[in-house]
């Protein structure tokens, strides 16, 4: 037999009110919330409602002066590693779940442009390069001329252990008592 909300919100606050000493307002009170509780899972339950009350297209969740933020909705200038953390999301995970490419910005239209003059103005771009260039010209120079092949070696090891270990007598492991 399948019991309806009501009854099974009154035998909810009937099993409370056995264990607390509950006032008939209170009792009312409690009704009223366990019965709207278990309302809602049913609704969602039976698929009347979505699981995320916040149902924005990703893509337009970027505006110029803020981003909202598709876990709950609201607005940001950027979403911070921090602010996600609370949802247990990375930046890279949230990115991945609603579509985002790995390079978006999470934050602002404006944020992101302004941050953008900035860097063009102190030529960072143009450092970041050549910083590249000259750690690539320093790993060329300092690469060695002929490396022995390590994986061989390390293999050739292995083996020799392996055969010593074969070779060698096993000793035997004598226990004694502990005496009581």
């Amino acid at each position: 037999m399948i019991k309806s909300l009501t009854e099974m919100a009154a035998e909810i606050v009937a099993a409370q009110a056995s264990h607390a000493v509950m006032a008939s307002d209170e009792m009312v009170a409690a009704l009223k919330k366990t019965f709207d509780a278990l309302k809602n899972i049913k609704t969602i339950e039976e698929g009347g409602a979505e699981a995320e009350p916040h149902a924005i297209d990703p893509k337009k969740s970027i505006q110029r002066n803020y981003i909202i933020n598709l876990e709950d909705g609201k607005k940001y200038k950027q979403l911070t590693a921090r602010t996600l953390a609370k949802f247990g999301l990375t930046p890279a995970e949230y990115r991945k779940k609603y579509g985002f490419t790995a390079r978006q910005p999470l934050a602002a239209k404006s944020l992101s442009a302004k941050r953008r003059k900035t860097a063009k103005a102190l030529g960072l771009g143009e450092k970041l390069q050549q910083a590249r260039k000259a750690k690539a010209a320093a790993a060329k120079k300092a690469a060695p001329k002929k490396a022995a092949p390590k994986k061989a070696a390390r293999k050739k090891a292995a083996r020799k252990k392996a055969a010593a270990k074969k070779a060698a007598p096993k000793k035997r492991v004598v226990r004694r008592k502990k005496k009581s």
